[in-house]
C-alpha cells in the first residue's frame, strides 16, 4: 500500500521523517566524522566507488535523462563522483541530519533530503535507486525494499549492496550497528518478495576474502575503553603501502565484475534488479 510522506524544512533541508533525523539509532553519530576522513584514503572506498559508478552507467536507460536516488548517501561522498554523468538527475537521501550537513555543505547544488525509507515514499518516481551498504542497518529491511520498489518507474532499476556471510560477524558489525549480514538466498528472497526481478548477483572483495576472514577471526573483542569513533577508526584505516596493495587486488575484482562474472564469495554482496510486482511474504 502506498504511503506518501510530507516534508518539514529543517536547516534548509526537506525532512520527510523529522522524528528520527537526530536519533542515530542505526549508525554511530561519530561515524560520519570518520567516514569523511576515511573516504579520502581508503582502498575500499575507492574500489567500491569505481565499481558502483560502472554498474550505474551500465544499467542506465539509454534514451533519456534518468531520475536517480541514492538511499543512505551519508556525507554525499559517492554522489560527488557522479557529478560528471550528464544523464543523471541526482537526489541524495539520508535518515540522519549530520550526514546531510556534510553533504549539503560540500555540494550545495545537489538535492539532498532527509528520509526514512521504511516509513513510506517521497512522492516522486525514479528510474534508478541505489542503496549501498544501507539495508543491513534497518530492522525492517522488507519495508525498505518494498518502498524502494514503489518509488521506481516501470522497468526501473535498483542496485543494492550489503555485507555478506554471517560467519564474518564481528565487533566492526556491532560498532556500525549492523542488524545482520546476508546470504545470497536471503537477499534474493527478500528482493523478490518486495517486487524485484533480480538481473545480476555477485560477491565483491573476492580476492581479499581469505585475508578478510583471518582478520575477522582475530578480531573477536573490542576494547571497551574505546569510543565507537575510535573503535571504528582502528578497523578501517590502513597504512598507505597496505592501502595501495589492497587497491591492486580490488581492481581485479572490479575487472571480473565488469565482464559480468558472478564472483562466488566475498565480504560484500551486490544485486542489480528490475522493478516487478511484489509477492506475498
Amino acid at each position: 500500500m502506498s504511503n506518501t510522506l510530507d516534508f518539514t524544512l529543517i536547516e534548509g533541508i526537506q525532512c520527510f521523517s523529522p522524528e528520527v533525523a537526530n536519533a542515530y539509532d542505526d549508525y554511530p553519530d561519530g561515524g560520519f566524522d570518520v567516514t569523511e576522513e576515511y573516504a579520502q584514503t581508503s582502498f575500499w572506498v575507492s574500489s567500491r566507488t569505481r565499481l558502483f559508478k560502472a554498474l550505474i552507467k551500465k544499467n542506465l536507460p539509454s534514451s533519456k535523462k534518468a531520475n536517480f536516488l541514492e538511499i543512505g548517501c551519508g556525507t554525499g561522498d559517492f554522489i560527488k563522483h557522479l557529478r560528471d554523468e550528464e544523464k543523471l538527475e541526482i537526489t541524495g537521501s539520508e535518515v540522519y541530519l549530520k550526514g546531510l550537513v556534510y553533504a549539503k555543505r560540500n555540494q550545495p547544488d545537489v538535492n539532498f533530503i532527509q528520509f526514512d525509507v521504511t516509513k513510506g515514499q517521497i512522492g516522486r518516481k525514479f528510474d534508478m535507486i541505489v542503496a549501498f551498504d544501507v539495508i543491513e542497518h534497518i530492522d525492517d529491511d522488507l519495508a525498505a525494499l518494498s518502498n524502494i520498489n514503489r518509488m521506481l518507474e516501470n522497468n526501473g532499476i535498483a542496485i543494492i549492496s550489503v555485507p555478506q556471510h554471517m560467519f564474518l560477524w564481528g565487533p566492526l558489525d556491532e560498532i556500525v550497528k549492523h542488524k545482520r549480514r546476508y546470504s545470497r538466498d536471503e537477499l534474493r528472497r527478500k528482493m523478490e518478495t518486495s517486487g524485484f526481478k533480480v538481473r545480476y548477483t555477485t560477491s565483491f572483495v573476492f580476492l581479499l576474502f581469505p585475508l578478510m576472514l583471518v582478520a575477522r577471526l582475530f578480531d573477536k573483542k573490542r576494547d571497551d575503553t574505546d569510543s565507537d569513533k575510535d573503535a571504528l577508526s582502528k578497523r578501517v584505516k590502513f597504512s598507505p603501502v597496505l592501502n595501495s596493495a589492497m587497491n591492486f587486488f580490488m581492481r581485479i575484482d572490479e575487472f571480473l565484475v565488469s565482464r559480468g562474472i558472478s564472483l562466488p564469495c566475498g565480504g560484500t554482496l551486490i544485486m542489480v534488479a528490475e522493478k516487478g510486482n511484489a509477492t506475498a511474504a
